[in-house]
Formats: C-alpha cells, structure tokens, sequence
C-alpha cells in the first residue's frame, strides 16, 4: 500500500469518527461540554445535516450555530454517499450536500423534485489543475487538446463541465474538438457516479467506452490517450511519475489568472433541503442558510486570528489576506446574486454539453424563500 493510500484510509477513518461517522450538534454546546443536556435540549426534534467535514462546517458539527428549537446532528458521508441518498430512495437527511450538477442533471431529466436547493455553495474548486498529459504528448496549451485523445472516469462529471466550459469560453476549445475515452474505473477505488449514463448529444459525438477494468492513470500511462480530465487526481501523478504532469505548469497562477478575468470561483456542491421537512416548518430554509453562513464565518475567524494558529498552516493567515486581496473579503460566498453568473453557467454548459435535455433557469431549483437572501457579513 503507498504512503498516500494509508493517508486516505486514515483520513477517512478519522473523519468517520470510527464506526458511526456521526456528529450530534446541540442547541446547548456548553451542556454538552459538561457532559449533561437540558431537558428541553433533549426535547427538541432532531434535525439530520450530512455532507463533508469542511472546517466551513466545523461550527455546525460542534454545536455553536445551528437551527433555533432544533437538535441538530451532523452526518460525515462522501458525495458518492450523499447523491445515493438524496436521489435514492432511502432520502435519509433533511439536509444534505449534494452534487449541483448531478441535481441539475436529476432536476431536468427525471423530474426530481424531493429536495430544494439553498443558496449555500458548500463545495467550490478551480479546476486548471484538474487537466493532466503525457509529458511526451506535445500537449504545451489549452488549444494543443483539439483531435487528442482524452480520458476521464466520467464524462459527466461536475469539474469535467467546468474544465470543458473554460476551454471552451477561454480557448476556444469545444468539446468535440476531443476525443474522449470514458474509463469504468478510477484509479483511486472510488465508485463512479453512474448519474450521468445518459447524454444529450448527437450520434457521433467522439465518446467511446474504455477498455474493461483499465482505469483513467493506467490509460494515460500505456499510451491509449494523450491527455486526462477529470476530478480525481490520477494516482500515477500522486506517485510522481515523470510520464505525466499538470497541462498548466503553474495551476495557481492560471486559477487566479482566470479569477482574475472572470470573476469565476467554479461550483461543485451545493445544499438542498428535503422539501416535506419545509412544508413541516417554512421557516427551515432561511434557518439552514444562516446556520451555514454563521459556521463559515467561524472558520473565516479562525483562518484569520493570529492569537494562535488553529489551523495547521504556518503562514495561513498570510494566505488569508492574500486570498482576500485577490478574491474579495467574502470570497466564498453565498446567496443566489452573489454567484449569478456561475449558476447561469452551469445551466448553459449542462445544456451544450449534452447533460440535459433542455436548458432551464436556474432559480426554480432552489426554495422561493431563498432566493433574496443575502449574508449578514
């Protein structure tokens, strides 16, 4: 096993918290400090949030913001994890993190209507270093991909519809210009999203099925195509492998360099509510926004306080300032106005890519009462 593989596994068990992968939040964290709980702590109706364990989450899993009279518990599960849930028929959590585009894609196409988004844009990731080449490809720039052969575990992902936008609007690279070669396995064992079995496109768009058990890094490396895009970082990169490396040597300096030009910080996870819980207590909407808003500004204070470093980065709140510098001081930020333009985004390139059916406005997927809602901060 590689040093990076015993790294995941025990990430990951750490972050399962040992078998359960539970976190109960209380009205009262103070109580519950003390090792009691109040009897009308106690009383109050459990609420279940699930997502990733996001130091912009930490303030919920720990109890210091949560929904005013409910007893909120929090849920580690990875994205595989929650999409089942959410779009399965065990819809486990009231509130969960959920794939945008794979909600978007379930939206049109199914007619999914269980869960109602809320402005809260939990995952977010410029994708440049997501574009990966044999070194011996000739691959030098964005524009050097048309007629390549590019592999990826999943066409459909959500950082594959980024990346294939930005080549598009920045490069003029379209995503028939490639070939693709879509794997049925990745190489870091995770189950793919078979969301996305479906496309909207014609007949002879340059799609084909990979070999059989023959993964996205085993692909690149034995020649069977020049290039890869895709979500999950190859594990022949992770290995440091001199037969691959980044399409763009500097990936920081050309995400912010298309920050910069855009004013893009691209979206990968959003957070829906299931709509009986609303229709149980209209109010939930708003007081799932707040609470998110109040645990990220928690984790905004702590990147910022120079008192001691509660994050493990020596120079964190340097890269704090400069983050804001560039990015503005909320710069990650949620409500629909403050990321108009990369939600109309993801509803044109899910179209022009072939993900959905018909193109649609992006406002009727998340909950009426949020839609003016704006952070206090």
């Amino acid at each position: 096993m590689s040093q990076n593989s015993k790294r995941r596994d025990f990430l990951k068990i750490a972050a399962l918290g040992g078998a359960t992968g539970t976190l109960a939040g209380f009205a009262n964290p103070a109580a519950l400090a003390a090792g009691s709980v109040s009897k009308s702590d106690s009383e109050q109706s459990e609420i279940k949030v699930a997502g990733y364990d996001y130091d912009r989450v930490r303030g919920i899993m720990d109890g210091k913001t949560g929904i005013p009279g409910r007893r909120v518990s929090f849920h580690y599960e990875n994205i595989y994890a929650l999409n089942d849930h959410a779009f399965g028929p065990k819809k486990t959590y009231e509130i969960t993190e959920i794939g945008l585009i794979p909600y978007v894609n379930k939206y049109i196409n199914n007619d999914f209507r269980d869960y109602a988004l809320i402005p809260v844009f939990i995952s977010r990731t410029f994708r440049h270093r997501n574009i990966f080449v044999r070194a011996d490809s000739g691959i030098k720039k964005p524009e050097d991909l048309k007629g390549k052969r590019v592999g990826t575990p999943g066409y459909g992902m959500s950082a594959n519809t980024w990346i294939r936008g930005f080549l598009l609007d920045q490069h003029g690279v379209k995503a028939d210009d490639m070939q693709w070669i879509e794997t049925t396995k990745s190489s870091d064992g995770g189950a793919l999203n078979k969301g996305f079995s479906q496309y909207y496109f014609p007949d002879d768009f340059p799609l084909v099925n990979g070999p059989p058990g023959v993964d996205e890094s085993e692909l690149l490396l034995s020649g069977a195509c020049d290039a890869l895009i895709t979500a999950i970082t190859p594990q022949s990169f992770l290995d440091g492998d001199s037969r691959i490396k980044t399409l763009f040597p500097d990936t920081r300096a050309a995400e912010q360099d298309y920050f910069k030009k855009t004013g893009l910080f691209p979206i990968m996870h959003v957070v829906a509510v299931r709509r009986d819980a609303i229709d149980a207590d209209p109010t939930l909407p708003k007081a799932v926004f707040d609470m998110y808003s109040g645990a990220k500004q928690i984790a905004y204070d702590n990147m910022e306080t120079t008192t001691s470093l509660k994050v493990t980065l020596p120079w964190v709140t340097q890269e704090f300032k400069q983050t804001q510098e560039i990015m503005g001081t909320n710069f990650w930020p949620y409500g629909i106005e403050a990321n108009r333009k990369e939600l109309e985004l993801v509803m044109r390139y899910t179209y022009e890519q072939g993900l959905v059916k018909k193109k649609l406005d992006f406002e009727e997927m998340f909950h009426p009462s949020t839609l003016a809602l704006v952070e206090s901060a």
